[in-house]
């Protein structure tokens, strides 16, 4: 199967910072519909953000992978995994460097948050395929800390547990130059909606058609532990 499916946090569809950032990355992952970006004198946005963009403004939780079993089997284990989640405060978001990648963050860390990531790693890793060996090439694990390998074979994603940072990509790898003009951009455009508080209601199940297809939400989950 060439179909992919993870589990995200995403601002819920009334948030201002949904229609924000999915302008700043050019496409709404929740109707897949493409939108105009911001012009940035200096720099092409589009090129900046097409990684990002293919995969939907989102934090991850459960990292993309092929479903072992029915997609129906995952729509349950996500809705479970929701059931047993309080909803909680999410603190304000700022805009931040990640390894070269502008990003949004926490501004303090957040128990609830890495509760929930781990949760989600675990209840839904009965869904997930083992990876194959191309998969596992293309996260070089010859480059990985032992404790990161030993989650890339584990859980098929090496960022997990406490090695897990919330973060939304909004660019790839930038240069200085690049940072120094895009980041007070990216300020300018999310960082009102970025920084107000919000509770983290719901979480998001989303779905990749195919190796070259756009990721899109297939179904939102409520909190309801």
């Amino acid at each position: 199967m060439s179909a992919r499916l993870a589990l995200y946090w995403a601002p819920e569809r009334e948030d201002p910072l949904h229609a924000a950032a999915s302008a700043w990355l050019g496409r709404d992952a929740e109707t897949g519909a493409a939108l105009p970006q911001p012009s940035i004198a200096g720099l092409d946005l589009a090129e900046v953000t097409a990684d990002a963009r293919g995969y939907g403004f989102h934090a991850t939780l459960k990292a993309p992978f092929r479903p072992a079993i029915p997609e129906a089997g995952v729509r349950e284990a996500a809705r479970n995994l929701a059931g047993r989640i309080a909803p909680f405060d999410l603190p304000p978001l700022v805009v931040a460097d990640l390894d070269g990648f502008l990003a949004l963050r926490e501004s303090h860390p957040c128990p609830a948050l890495q509760a929930l990531a781990d949760a989600a790693v675990e209840m839904l890793e009965p869904c997930r395929a083992p990876l194959t060996e191309a998969e596992v090439a293309r996260r070089r694990p010859e480059r990985l800390a032992e404790r990161q390998r030993s989650h890339l074979y584990r859980w098929g994603y090496p960022h997990v547990f406490e090695d897990w940072r919330f973060h939304m990509t909004l660019s790839r790898r930038l240069t200085p130059g690049e940072a120094d003009i895009l980041r007070p951009a990216a300020e300018a455009a999310l960082g009102t909606a970025a920084g107000r508080p919000r509770r983290v209601r719901e979480v998001c199940l989303f779905a990749q058609a195919g190796p070259s297809e756009p990721f899109l939400i297939l179904e939102r989950f409520r909190l309801a532990g």
